[in-house]
C-alpha cells in the first residue's frame, strides 16, 4: 500500500476502532515511510543513469517519494507528459491538466482539473461538464481518465467517452490531447479500446518488464492485461494522442 492510502486507512482506523488501532496504523505508515526513504536513495544513488525510450528518444526514469513512482507506471508517464508539457510552456501556449498529478512534483502554472482534489489552484467539475470560455493549445492527463464513470457512486462505464469528446471539443485548431491510461484496471475501458470505441489519432504502448523497466511495443491486447493490485501499478500503458 502507497503512503497516501496508508494515511486513508489510518484515518479510517481512528474512527472505527479508536486510539489504540490508531497508534498501530500509525507505526505501519512511519515504518513504510522510512523504508521509501530508503529505497528512493537507493534509486537515485544507484539507478538514476537508467533511461527508457520512447517514440525514438531516450527520457529518465523518474523516482520520487510521493507514490513511490520508481515501482509503478508513474516512472515513465511523468516524463513523457512532462516532455508535452514544458515544450508548450515554452511556446507560451495555453495548457490543461486533467487529474492533479503533476503539481506534486513539479511547480506548475497551468489549469488543472480535478473533480475531487479540494486544494487551491484546482477547478473542481466534472470533466463531462466543464465549458471554460476559451480553449487550449495542449491537454494532457496521466492515468486519470480510467476512473471517470468506473469510480464514482453510479458507474457508467461509457462515460469516459463523453469525457475525452469533451476533451477534444476544449482543443483550439491545432491543439494536442495527450492521454496516458493504465490497461488492465478498468476492464470496461479497456473492452472499449478493444473494439474501437475509444480512439486517437495515434496511438502507442508500452510494457513493465522486470523491475519495473519499461519497453515501448508495437502493439497489446487490452482485454489480456492484469493489473498488480497489491502494489497498485500497471502492467502496460497506453499513451494515446489526438491532434498535430
Amino acid at each position: 500500500m502507497n503512503t497516501k492510502g496508508l494515511i486513508v486507512k489510518a484515518r479510517n482506523a481512528y474512527y472505527r476502532d479508536g486510539l489504540s488501532y490508531l497508534i498501530k496504523t500509525a507505526s505501519t505508515l512511519a515504518l513504510s515511510l522510512v523504508a521509501n526513504c530508503i529505497i528512493l536513495a537507493y534509486y537515485r544513488s544507484f539507478r538514476s543513469n537508467e533511461m527508457f525510450e520512447f517514440n525514438g528518444r531516450k527520457y529518465h526514469y523518474f523516482y520520487s517519494l510521493y507514490g513511490s513512482t520508481w515501482r509503478t507506471e508513474r516512472s515513465v508517464e511523468i516524463p513523457i507528459i512532462w516532455e508535452y508539457v514544458k515544450s508548450s510552456r515554452n511556446a507560451q501556449e495555453r495548457i490543461l491538466e486533467v487529474g492533479n498529478v503533476l503539481s506534486y512534483r513539479f511547480k506548475v502554472s497551468h489549469d488543472i482539473l480535478d473533480k475531487y482534489e479540494k486544494i487551491d489552484a484546482v477547478i473542481n467539475q466534472d470533466i463531462v461538464d466543464y465549458n471554460p470560455n476559451y480553449k487550449y493549445d495542449l491537454i494532457v492527463t496521466i492515468s486519470t481518465l480510467e476512473h471517470v464513470g468506473y469510480d464514482e457512486d453510479i458507474r457508467e462505464p461509457r462515460k469516459i467517452i463523453t469525457a475525452l469528446d469533451n476533451l477534444k471539443r476544449l482543443l483550439n485548431d491545432g491543439g494536442k490531447l495527450v492521454v496516458t491510461l493504465p490497461l488492465g484496471q478498468n476492464t470496461e475501458m479497456d473492452k472499449l479500446i478493444t473494439n474501437k470505441e475509444i480512439t486517437f489519432d495515434k496511438i502507442f504502448y508500452m510494457v513493465r518488464e522486470k523491475k519495473n523497466m519499461w519497453k515501448q511495443v508495437k502493439e497489446v491486447d487490452p482485454i489480456s492485461i492484469t493489473y498488480n493490485e497489491r502494489i497498485e501499478s500497471a502492467n502496460a500503458i497506453i499513451i494515446g494522442i489526438i491532434g498535430v
